[in-house]
């Protein structure tokens, strides 16, 4: 397993928090999601063999969320 850390932009509560955390979980291979609002970011943690930090981000922006470069 590995563990990546994604910033987030847009969140303003725990509905954000909630929504974040099923499209995580949703990407094949996740295993933990942890959504940090105060910290505006997520751990996930996953198999790499099976999904990787874009699948991630693709995630984030299709929640309606912002990844910043």
């Amino acid at each position: 397993m590995a563990t990546a850390d994604i910033k987030i932009e847009g969140m303003t509560c725990e509905g954000c928090v909630r929504s974040l955390t099923r499209a995580l979980q949703a990407v094949p291979g996740v295993q933990k999601v942890q959504v940090l609002l105060d910290e505006r970011r997520a751990e996930v943690t996953y198999d790499p063999a099976r999904t990787g930090v874009a699948e991630f981000q693709r995630a984030v922006e299709h929640a309606g969320y912002e990844v910043p470069q």
